[in-house]
């Protein structure tokens, strides 16, 4: 099969930004605003201006140029490089813009990353200082210093005893050195480097993605109108901001005069969208699963006509569509669901939201159908930290959007699919390269500028880009059929009853699975059947509930072709995790760690 090109044209108004950083006085001029960025302090949400951001980044940029943070000979290796360890919280972004705008270059990483990992990112960047959130992270950072010659100091956002607070940095701040900041941001260009992101990756050493204000910047301005219109609106942030995903949708934001509000935590997000009342977020799938359990939860504990109504409204926004017309009597029963059930989920996201974005991973499409359907938009998108990161994204403007895909291209961004369906993309947004591993960049960018994303895919209707799997997640069986798994994984997660699950089968003779159960869900099938209150271990070796899953996985199996059938599991007593190690921090499966994990469960199948 030859290659199949598709792509959007590019445009680019001569009067857009240049740098990352000119946020701040592009604001100013348009739409200064009394919470540009917000978060919580002793319980209270303190709000930062966009003049308050400005005189806290140039502050920070000026004792940034006292301790002798310089942007060198303006090479990727010989600027200063500093990194950050943090949760979101307004500091992380005003510490960005105020690394920007003297040429030197922040590194973000992971918090929850390990020790190892942590040692090898700062040794390769050379880093010269560290910022981190609290003392858990100062204690982990601190415990490698004797082996980081290059590190010189660790500053805190919280007060540490014993650490140095990020606000000394700021009271080093003179007009002497406030005065130096301006000329050296006048020479920062376009296609300067702006940030170099290590990939936590499923495997292997951590790579370092240089990414340009060109690479981002030209995401920003194409993404822009991708989004609901309009200004003076506020979004809540949780997804770490340390990935691209998140931070690129933070300049969007900034940019388009929208405020940004930090979650406390996780944990939080319930409460605080109640506070802020956002009219758009982003997120991982993976919690909008959770999100959906919760609610799925909350209608089973319904009684009656309630519960009657609930499931009612449930079972019309799962034949839900978008550009088709439903009918009359459909549109009519679907209203009555919105005013009745529906709203109270509104409710409970704040009443307020116009969007949700997903990326990161595939979105199980049942969900976006039943969110859409009950006025929640949900605008999945896709791309990749080398692409900045966005390559297509379904858009607000419901005729830029489709059930299945992952949208159109964005502007200025081409795709092809490669003979053995691989996605090639090309555009302003790709990568520089890998940080100092030109072996590494020659593998997946080719000397005409397209990407090798490891991504399957085909483009639908001429316009829609749709992900099928991951290139290296495909697996053949001993008969030689090639599998692939993210689609069955995502069909078999529609059931209440499978938390997360993982398709195995490589070189083997048929597929098998590893099956977290829903436990909320199985103790309440467990109550209705009369299987006594057990422990976790307990449940996944009960009989009755091992052949409850075989009917279940049965009756999924008419949805795959023979050879995708899943013919014996294992179910496992605990859900995976980033903390527990099977998940990466975008909440995508570390599948070769599960596999090395459950050897014993695999064997037990394949016995």
């Amino acid at each position: 099969m030859p290659l199949t090109g598709f792509h959007q044209p590019h445009t680019i108004a001569m009067t857009e930004p240049k740098r990352l950083f000119d946020c701040i006085q592009y604001h100013l001029e348009r739409m200064p605003l009394d919470d540009m960025l917000a978060g919580k302090e002793g319980g209270l949400w303190k709000k930062y201006s966009t003049a308050l951001v400005k005189e806290t980044v140039d502050k920070l940029s000026a004792g940034l140029l006292s301790l002798g943070i310089t942007c060198g000979d303006m090479t990727a290796e010989g600027r200063d490089k500093i990194a950050i360890l943090c949760k979101n919280r307004p500091e992380w972004v005003m510490l960005d813009l105020a690394v920007q705008q003297i040429g030197a270059i922040l590194v973000p990483v992971y918090p929850t990353i390990n020790v190892n990992e942590l040692e090898f990112v700062l040794k390769d960047a050379q880093v010269k200082l560290v910022f981190v959130n609290d003392e858990d992270l100062f204690l982990k950072v601190l415990s490698l210093k004797e082996k980081l010659p290059s590190l010189k100091d660790i500053y805190t956002f919280e007060h540490v005893a014993n650490a140095r607070h990020w606000k000394e940095v700021m009271a080093l701040s003179s007009p002497e050195l406030l005065a130096r900041i301006r000329p050296v941001a006048d020479k920062i260009a376009y296609e300067d480097l702006a940030t170099i992101i290590y990939t936590s990756g499923t495997t292997g050493t951590p790579k370092g993605v240089m990414l340009s204000h060109k690479n981002i910047l030209s995401n920003v301005m194409a993404c822009i109108p991708c989004f609901p219109p309009g200004h003076n609106m506020r979004s809540l942030s949780f997804l770490p901001l340390n990935h691209i995903f998140e931070r690129m949708v933070t300049y969007l934001y900034l940019f388009n005069g929208t405020s940004v509000y930090y979650a406390e935590s996780l944990d939080a997000i319930g409460d605080n969208l109640k506070e802020v009342r956002p009219h758009m977020f982003t997120t991982v799938p993976r919690l909008l699963e959770k999100v959906y359990d919760r609610i799925m939860q909350k209608g089973n504990e319904l009684t009656g006509l309630k519960k009657k109504l609930f499931f009612r409204a449930h079972s019309l926004a799962e034949k839900f569509e978008i550009n088709k017309k439903q009918g009359f009597l459909y549109r009519l029963r679907l209203g009555l669901a919105n005013k009745i059930i529906f709203s109270k989920w509104r409710e409970g996201l704040g009443n307020n939201i116009r969007c949700i974005v997903t990326g990161g991973a595939a979105c199980q499409v049942r969900l976006i159908r039943i969110f859409t359907a009950a006025r929640i938009p949900i605008m999945e998108g896709y791309g990749l930290t080398e692409t900045s990161p966005v390559i297509s994204v379904n858009r607000f403007d419901v005729k830029g959007r489709m059930f299945g895909t992952v949208g159109p291209l964005i502007d200025g961004v081409e795709v092809k699919i490669a003979e053995d369906g691989e996605v090639l993309s090309r555009g302003p947004n790709n990568m520089m390269g890998y940080y100092k591993r030109p072996d590494l960049t020659a593998e997946v960018l080719t000397p005409d500028g397209w990407f090798h994303t490891g991504d399957i895919g085909a483009i639908v209707n001429n316009r829609f880009l749709k992900i099928t799997d991951r290139k290296k997640e495909l697996f053949k069986t001993s008969g030689g059929k090639y599998v692939a798994p993210l689609p069955i994984e995502n069909k078999l997660k529609e059931s209440p009853f499978i938390e997360q699950v993982m398709l195995i089968g490589s070189e083997k003779k048929f597929v098998g699975a590893l099956i977290v159960p829903s436990f909320p869900n199985l103790r309440d099938w467990c109550r209705k059947h009369g299987v006594p209150e057990l422990s976790n271990e307990e449940l996944i070796r009960n009989p009755a509930i091992n052949d409850m899953f075989k009917d279940l996985v049965e009756s999924f199996n008419k949805y795959f072709n023979h050879v995708e059938q899943v013919k014996r599991f294992e179910l496992l007593a605990n859900e995976w995790s980033v903390d527990t190690g099977e998940m990466t921090p975008k909440l995508s499966l570390k599948r070769k760690v599960i596999m090395e994990k459950y050897r014993d469960a695999i064997e037990r199948i394949y016995a």
